[in-house]
């Protein structure tokens, strides 16, 4: 227990120019065996991020509003223990299977493969016990922190051994604090993977406030419908029309179906040249930029349980029972092991996979200005 009370911070400073981070950590608890657990600091001249190596949380990222003022654009958890409850999928990396399996089921050549599954019969990131649940271990690297993983053959049902590491750096991107994550995965056994960080923004560092006013773009010309318990109908669907058209920034309140947004989007154009994802937040002046390699976005704004029944004619779920934040989940698409024309998410061994998403986050200009 004195470990644990030790809040010395060791510093690894990274000579590596005047844009370097600095990474420092300190013993932050014990995950539910009694393991120890650590929080590591990210820091550069324009940003804070920290991580913890229980479940690879992120637990805040720290930029600049349009005063200068720092706050923390994460919904987080002050401890460890927040994260052992309701807390468990905010900033948490997600695996070894991101969104939702329908019936926990999939096949890999003739043999079906059983994922514990939750309610409505779907298996949800990655199953009861995913990486959301577990202790990584940690390793500084230039600019920031690696977090490794092995699962086990049949952990959770999937099959291999699964040798898996995220990194977390802290850059800079045309003058902007970047946060680069990046997936990194091999397996000894044919198997699955799909994988995310659960981050829930706030740009105007304030949960209490909701998110419908600020302004989001999205470059997806198409989505995946999914049926009553959410689970795609294999369909690609064009967003003409529909409350999933981004391609033209708007409030995020403007057309947003009664229940909110959990849709998976098509990106036109995957890649680290161009975002794909613009969200800013006219009050504070923060934008957020992502670029991502991977094929989908997850876009969801979570909401607060229903109300009573609503008279007739009035909407059964109002908008303003919607939450302030929002997640912008890079990944592939929810049941793609069931789906043959979606994106494979088949890792064979001798591949490794590789994954890159990145988020920037600036300043707009003057009140409701363009982003810098």
């Amino acid at each position: 227990m004195k470990r644990l009370a030790y809040l010395a911070a060791v510093c690894i400073c990274l000579p590596l120019g005047t844009q370097a981070a600095t990474v420092t950590h300190i013993p932050w608890g014990q995950d539910a065996s009694g393991a120890p657990v650590e929080l590591y600091t990210i820091k550069s001249a324009k940003a804070e991020v920290t991580v913890t190596t229980y479940g690879a949380h992120l637990v805040s990222i720290r930029v600049p509003n349009r005063k200068g003022a720092m706050g923390n654009v994460l919904l987080s958890q002050d401890s460890v223990k927040g994260y052992l409850g309701m807390g468990a999928l905010q900033g948490a990396t997600i695996g070894r299977y991101a969104n939702r399996i329908d019936h926990g089921q999939f096949m890999l050549g003739d043999k079906t493969y059983q994922i514990p599954p939750g309610p409505k019969s779907i298996a949800l990131h990655g199953g009861p016990t995913g990486f959301n649940k577990k202790t990584f271990t940690a390793k500084v690297i230039p600019d920031g922190v690696a977090m490794s993983l092995v699962s086990p053959d049949g952990d959770m049902g999937f099959p291999g051994t699964l040798n898996f590491t995220v990194s977390f750096t802290l850059t800079e991107r045309k003058g902007n604090p970047a946060l680069k994550i990046q997936y990194e995965a091999t397996t000894d056994k044919e198997t699955v993977v799909n994988f995310t960080n659960h981050a829930y923004f706030n740009l105007g560092d304030d949960p209490a406030t909701p998110v419908l006013d600020d302004v989001a773009r999205i470059d997806a010309d198409k989505y995946t419908p999914f049926d009553a318990r959410q689970i795609p109908t294999g369909e690609i669907a064009t967003v003409e029309g529909t409350p999933f058209d981004f391609r033209t920034a708007h409030a995020i309140g403007d057309k947003a179906p009664d229940r909110g947004y959990d849709h998976s989007f098509v990106l036109r154009a995957p890649g680290l040249d161009a975002p794909q994802v613009e969200v800013d937040d006219p009050a504070s002046g923060r934008t957020i930029q992502v670029l991502t390699t991977e094929p989908g976005l997850q876009f969801y704004v979570p909401r607060n349980p229903p109300p009573r029944p609503a008279p007739a004619g009035a909407p059964s779920f109002p908008r303003r029972a919607m939450q302030g934040s929002f997640s912008l989940e890079t990944q592939h698409f929810p049941d793609a092991p069931n789906h043959p024309n979606f994106p494979t998410t088949v890792l064979v061994p001798g591949q490794t996979f590789h994954s890159t998403t990145i988020y920037v986050f600036g300043v707009m200009r003057g009140e409701k200005g363009k982003s810098k």
